[in-house]
């Protein structure tokens, strides 16, 4: 479907001369696998190799250009000494040119004495004198013009010099075609932004490293482009399942009315809010997508449970899937009794029901005499069959991307999907990543919750904090102690967790349990079930202490080298003690040095509890990237616009896509042909072909 004056693009490295299966390989380390990957991959800074007119111009440590005379060799005397080539300027400066690998012949013939040549590289003053070591360039006078006087330096890796990806470059440059312009003609014209095909130019030839800076014309063009591109994409699958036929469920309310009653506590405003949308969007005839975004202890579980109420109010079931046994057994322990005092049935289905159990489980399943599905991915193998799905609830699943979302529901007759998630996500990521969805938020927490007590301390306060848990835990009260995250290394995550759980138990004994990442499931599910029941008092974790764990007697939450953790995790941390009435406190230890960005990180984690203000801050301090804590399959990763410097630019994208999918849907006009181009150009052929091509 891809036009064919694409096609050079999208051509592999391999067409281009000199190019063979080794070089290939290894520019495939630099994510170049195509001709237009070359295009994508930016230079990150500008080389000046403007021609000086004598040493004494030259700059200790940067790039220096200069035309010497050849005036002499000095061959080395062991094979521990370099090759010296001595130079002179115009005024009769000396200039060292060192060779360290020695090819005394290849230099006698490159550099000969009386020759003029003019010599590019790094310089440095060493021992009285100018010195120059392996040029990048030496060329005769005449052929001055090989040496650019700017050049753009790029990401490298091993056994793949600039030079050669400047040589790519020059050839990946010559395939790109002239295309209509897919920019909204204002747009263009007010941000005086080039064309395509200059932009990509200028910034593989920048002038200056100005050119280079997120804010300049040519790579706001390239970042909107891609940007641009991301939305349309997910404009235009939204649009198709907005247009993919769904079913009325609207419920009478008896059922939902009935559990309201029975609560504990009263619905929060939000809740209400939230509650409103879903049901305006299962009452429609189109399919529910939509995005349940809440802070840790904010009810979504509620909201979840009264939306799938009300499919079940028209004879329909429901289903809910967390990531993990031990978040599906909580939500079962939850949801389950709570029917049963309304007369439904509640089962749950992980991997862990096999036999007969299950085999009931699934006859009871396809009779319909099973109301609401509580689960891991377990759900989604193909012998489960429901009588009649009419809702499915994702909780706490980042990694789906846009497509397994469409296919989430095929379960069901046309099933309504609902996605949450206590992840505080920056706007940009669910423009990004989610927009393909309808979005909705609970902001306000529960009456009654009190904020949490953080604290900021080194690390060589560990002594003093002992103490202080013996008066908690006779109190009652359950402590977690997260052990710090090591980059790469589950073995030493676990070293860490396993001397602290040693160091403790010297004062704690058996009240101390363990749980890490290399545990089995079943044995991780032990652990964290005696804590809840409160045989084990404190918890010494790795990072697997379960987004969403709910025991509301955990009231103090301690976590070693706070630094090392992303901000996002830090907040997720300290939702676990966020559960009860009690007041709550959370300590992070910090070990030194502590760099800038860490400091500002753990201040902020002082300063708020706000979910939504800590992912902007995050955002702002990692510049994106991982932000969900580790990086995950379902989130976008641009290679030209930059977060948060290209932010204001998504939000136009969206803004522009919305209004294209309004008054051009298919991409007829003019400017809809061009922007097809745009989104084959960004390898978003599939938002062409489920949307485009019906």
């Amino acid at each position: 479907m891809r036009p064919p004056f694409l096609y050079p693009l999208f051509a592999l490295p391999l067409s281009i001369n000199g190019v063979g299966e080794k070089y290939a390989k290894l520019l495939q380390n630099l994510g170049i696998f195509k001709i237009v990957d070359l295009l994508w991959h930016l230079p990150y800074a500008v080389n000046n190799r403007r021609r000086l007119h004598s040493l004494r111009e030259f700059k200790s440590g940067e790039i220096n250009t200069l035309a010497v005379t050849v005036v002499d060799h000095i061959a080395p005397k062991s094979r521990k000494q370099p090759y010296v080539v001595l130079a002179q300027d115009t005024e009769q400066h000396e200039l060292a040119i060192v060779f360290f690998k020695v090819y005394p012949e290849s230099i006698k013939k490159n550099f000969p004495i009386g020759a003029t040549k003019i010599v590019s590289g790094k310089a440095e003053f060493f021992n009285g004198r100018w010195q120059m070591s392996h040029p990048d360039f030496a060329v005769d006078i005449e052929n001055s013009w090989q040496i650019p006087e700017t050049e753009p330096v790029y990401g490298l890796t091993a056994g793949i010099t600039n030079k050669f990806i400047c040589r790519l470059m020059y050839h990946a440059l010559k395939a790109v075609p002239e295309m209509p312009e897919w920019l909204e003609p204002n747009f263009q014209k007010t941000h005086q932004l080039p064309d395509f095909r200059t932009a990509l130019e200028q910034v593989h030839h920048p002038s200056s490293a100005s050119v280079l800076a997120p804010e300049s014309p040519a790579h706001t063009r390239l970042a909107y482009d891609e940007l641009l591109a991301n939305q349309l994409a997910l404009a235009l699958v939204r649009e198709k399942v907005k247009k993919q036929a769904g079913r009325k469920i609207a419920g009478n309310g008896l059922l939902r009315r009935q559990i309201i009653d029975k609560l504990p506590f009263k619905l929060t405003s939000a809740q209400e809010k939230v509650l409103k949308e879903i049901f305006a969007d299962q009452s429609s005839e189109n399919r529910m997508l939509r995005l349940l975004q809440g802070d840790v202890g904010s009810g979504k579980t509620i909201v979840a449970l009264l939306t799938m109420l009300n499919a079940v109010e028209c004879g329909a079931q429901a289903a809910i899937m967390a990531p993990t046994e031990i978040l599906a057994k909580q939500h079962f322990d939850t949801i389950a009794p709570m029917l049963e005092n309304i007369g439904l049935k509640a089962a749950l289905l992980t991997g862990r029901v096999k036999g007969k159990a299950r085999t009931q489980l699934l006859q009871e399943l396809k009779n319909g005499k099973i109301n609401i599905l509580i689960g891991t991915h377990a759900l989604f193998v193909e012998d489960v069959t429901f009588k009649d799905l009419a809702c499915v609830i994702i909780d706490e699943q980042h990694r789906f991307g846009v497509h397994q979302r469409l296919n989430l529901s095929d379960k069901g007759n046309r099933a309504d999907v609902l996605v949450m998630t206590a992840t505080p996500i920056p706007r940009t990521l669910i423009l990004t990543a989610f927009g393909d969805m309808d979005y909705s938020k609970i902001d306000q927490l529960p009456e009654g919750r009190k904020p949490v007590d953080t604290r900021v301390m080194p690390l060589t306060k560990i002594d003093e904090i002992i103490p202080a848990l013996s008066r908690k835990i006779e109190a009652g009260e359950r402590i977690y102690w997260v052990c710090p995250l090591v980059e790469e290394s589950e073995k030493l995550d676990l070293a860490a967790a396993e001397n602290r759980f040693e160091i403790l138990q010297k004062t704690f004994g058996n009240l101390v349990g363990l749980v890490h990442g290399k545990m089995k499931d079943k044995e991780k599910d032990q652990i964290m079930e005696r804590f809840k029941q409160g045989e084990i008092k404190l918890l010494v974790a790795t990072t697997v202490i379960e987004v969403g764990v709910n025991v509301p007697e955990a009231t103090v939450m301690i976590i070693e080298h706070a630094e090392r953790f992303g901000l996002a995790q830090l907040h997720q941390l300290r939702g676990r003690v966020k559960r009860g009435f009690k007041p709550a406190t959370c300590i992070l230890l910090y070990g030194y040095p502590l760099g800038e960005t860490s400091r500002a990180r753990l201040d902020i984690m002082r300063k708020t509890e706000d979910g939504f203000l800590i992912a902007e801050e995050d955002l702002r301090l990692r510049g994106g990237g991982e932000i969900l804590g580790t990086r995950q399959s379902g989130t976008e990763q641009f290679c030209l616009a930059q977060m948060p410097e290209h932010q204001n630019l998504l939000y136009t994208a969206h803004k522009d896509a919305a209004m294209i999918v309004t008054q051009d849907p298919n991409l007829l006009t003019q400017r809809g042909q061009a922007l097809r181009n745009l989104l084959y150009l960004f390898e978003r052929d599939d938002a062409v072909k489920t949307y485009l091509a019906g």
